[in-house]
């Protein structure tokens, strides 16, 4: 057992680097800078979040305003420095700019509508039976994304395949998603570290849709560590599964975890139609999240820190809200360049 996760820790190593948290950057600098004098860069994480909220029927709650929400990371309030609701694009708040510290801060970085969506399709030696009923139904999910969203397509079984790198060009995702054969054992978390890495290049909101049938037998990495990685990433995860999945305990239970901690879902359809009702609540869901994000305030904790939203006034006695639970932060960055004028 020892041995086992001393390799995971050495792949995800190998396989990381440093390790990435899918955190917006900023950069902080003097508004002047004298000649010949070194200045100092200081990069300031800067939280995102993808809110959902409905209310006691499940029903999405349109219209809330950022003084609906409260922040608390390791219970010390945040002030909220972007908003935007569905596909609208991030839009800075105000003095929230300066929320972290007295420095100042440039611009937002993330500024585009919509979301960037990863999907990851299960090819594994699993798949045999519906193979072709699940690709149908990821197609049909892929033609109804709304336009402001690029789509990347992975699939998996022992290795990863990228079959359409993040484009909004939908037929050449399309392309990669008829282009997949099933066949080879499975590797869904390996899969999920190079899909989560990938996507935690680009800016903005980010989130991993996944068919899978579930039962991972070659990976060298835990769901532990991809659930952790996908909550300091920011990027909810969403699991599309079959009943087959269903009668496998373990693939229930990680499935729900990584869902439920990234602020995604998961979804376990009995039949071809349960699979086109699962994209679409996905992409309902999607359409309807709430972004916020904030500069942290001073906080000694250099591990992993617990993030709760809250709803405050009157939308806290009607509505719930579903959001990652925390992250670990990037290590604060310094650094000194010299700076001359013309």
């Amino acid at each position: 057992m020892v041995s086992r996760l001393v390799l995971s820790f050495l792949v995800f190593a190998v396989l990381f680097g440093p390790a990435t948290q899918g955190l917006a950057q900023a950069r902080v600098e003097p508004q002047e800078a004298q000649p010949e004098k070194p200045v100092l860069r200081v990069e300031v994480n800067l939280v995102l979040l993808n809110v959902a909220v409905t209310d006691s029927k499940g029903r999405y709650v349109t219209g809330l305003r950022p003084s609906d929400f409260e922040i608390l990371e390791d219970n010390i309030p945040q002030k909220i420095a972007s908003f935007a609701e569905g596909n609208e694009p991030q839009r800075a708040l105000g003095d929230a700019a300066t929320a972290g510290g007295s420095s100042k801060r440039e611009p937002v970085a993330s500024t585009l509508g919509g979301a960037n969506v990863f999907i990851l399709f299960d090819t594994s030696n699993y798949m045999y039976r519906g193979f072709a009923l699940a690709q149908d139904a990821i197609a049909d999910f892929v033609r109804s994304l709304d336009s402001p969203e690029r789509v990347a397509f992975y699939a998996y079984s022992r290795n990863l395949y990228r079959g359409a790198l993040l484009t909004s060009d939908r037929a050449q995702v399309l392309r990669g998603v008829r282009s997949t054969v099933a066949g080879d054992q499975p590797a869904l978390y390996n899969a999920l570290l190079l899909t989560l890495k990938d996507a935690g290049q680009f800016p903005g909101r980010k989130v991993l849709v996944i068919f899978s049938n579930g039962p991972d037998e070659s990976s060298m990495v835990t769901p532990e560590d991809i659930s952790e990685l996908a909550q300091s990433e920011g990027i909810p995860i969403y699991v599309v599964s079959t009943q087959q999945a269903a009668l496998d305990p373990v693939s229930i239970g990680v499935f729900r975890q990584m869902s439920t901690a990234t602020g995604g879902q998961a979804y376990f359809a009995k039949n071809w139609r349960d699979e086109r009702k699962a994209f679409d609540s996905i992409r309902n869901d999607v359409a309807h999240l709430y972004g916020l994000s904030y500069y942290p305030q001073p906080n000694p904790n250099r591990g992993w820190r617990t993030i709760r939203v809250k709803l405050v006034g009157e939308a806290a006695k009607k509505y719930r809200l579903r959001t990652r639970s925390g992250y670990r932060p990037q290590p604060e960055h310094v650094s000194k360049q010299p700076v001359t004028t013309p």
